[in-house]
């Protein structure tokens, strides 16, 4: 809830997206603009709203944070919030940390897609094929009939299983924290995974990374993994342990399909590079010709609310 002093005393909003190209913004508040220079562009002490630079890295972003005394809201425009969370005991009490739930649901599922069909159907082999002017045909795994198993059902793991719905897959699985319906089928819980895994052909995490996930693909749960199958991860790269998965690689029974790793970025001859039957993007899933439009709508609708002294959306957590 806004305090009396946003419009007074203090009412800076450090946005990181020019406040002139985000139309609708509500009167009364203070816009700057920063995107994570080497200059403040205010004091932050005057900072009641603090939209966090998109993928600066932790270090970055946290950095304005001692000096918030003020703060009320800290919105990212991330769907994961892990980098922001060692910096919520530097904020005043009752400051709220909100993530940006549905900004990257479409660019994101988008991308999945891709790197499934991509993995699948060879797409890195014919283009080296077509490198080298080679004609080298033969047949290829297709996404039709597959069983896909979804670890990590919020709306980014829902916007997978809608564009997944006409590939005419055998099985789509989906596991969440906790067990609950949908207008699809059940969701089942992460105590679920092991007896789950040995059946599906593609398994696609869209978990968050949290200490209960952190490690959560390791040598165990790869094991349990049918031959051949393949794995997609656009979710955060220590959800997988790295080693783990470079050993499933070079034996040939597993496949991958990465848009996130650990460590990230990946340096200049790390293994996973070079490691057979992985496909590598950088990152990716959110940063698309979608990210813009709706990051500034998210942004508005946001301050909407802060402005109108109404309850936040996406609020994650309550600094004490």
């Amino acid at each position: 809830m806004a305090t009396a002093d946003q419009c007074t005393d203090a009412n800076d909003v450090w946005l990181p997206i020019p406040p002139g190209e985000i139309e609708g913004l509500p009167e009364g508040l203070h816009y700057v603009h920063w995107d994570a220079g080497p200059d403040y562009p205010a004091d932050p002490a005057r900072c009641v709203f603090y939209a966090v630079p998109y993928m600066k890295g932790a270090e970055v972003s946290l950095r304005p944070l001692s000096r918030m005394s003020r703060v009320r809201v800290v919105q990212t425009l991330t769907a994961g919030i892990e980098h922001m969370l060692p910096g919520l005991d530097r904020l005043p009490s009752g400051a709220q940390l909100c993530n940006a739930r549905g900004l990257h649901d479409a660019s994101t599922a988008e991308l999945a897609l891709t790197l499934i069909l991509a993995a699948l159907r060879d797409i890195p082999g014919f283009v080296r094929s077509q490198d080298a002017g080679e004609w080298r045909t033969g047949f290829r795994p297709a996404l039709a009939d597959k069983s896909v198993l979804i670890v990590g059902y919020g709306s980014i793991g829902s916007a997978i299983e809608d564009r997944l719905t006409p590939f005419e897959c055998a099985r789509v699985v989906r596991v969440a924290r906790t067990a609950r319906d949908t207008v699809r089928g059940p969701v089942h819980p992460l105590s679920d995974l092991s007896a789950l895994l040995p059946a599906a052909d593609v398994v696609v995490l869209a978990a968050p990374l949290t200490e209960e996930t952190r490690g959560l693909v390791g040598s165990d749960f790869l094991a349990r993994m049918k031959d051949g199958a393949l794995l997609v991860n656009i979710a955060r790269g220590g959800i997988v342990d790295t080693e783990a998965l470079l050993a499933e690689l070079e034996s040939g029974r597993l496949r991958a399909a990465l848009d996130v790793t650990e460590p990230e970025p990946l340096p200049a001859g790390h293994p996973l590079w070079h490691a057979p039957g992985v496909l590598i993007t950088p990152h990716v899933g959110g940063p698309s010709s979608a990210f813009l439009p709706r990051a500034k709508r998210l942004l508005r609708d946001q301050l909407t609310l802060f402005a109108a002294r109404e309850p936040l959306r996406n609020v994650i957590a309550t600094a004490d």
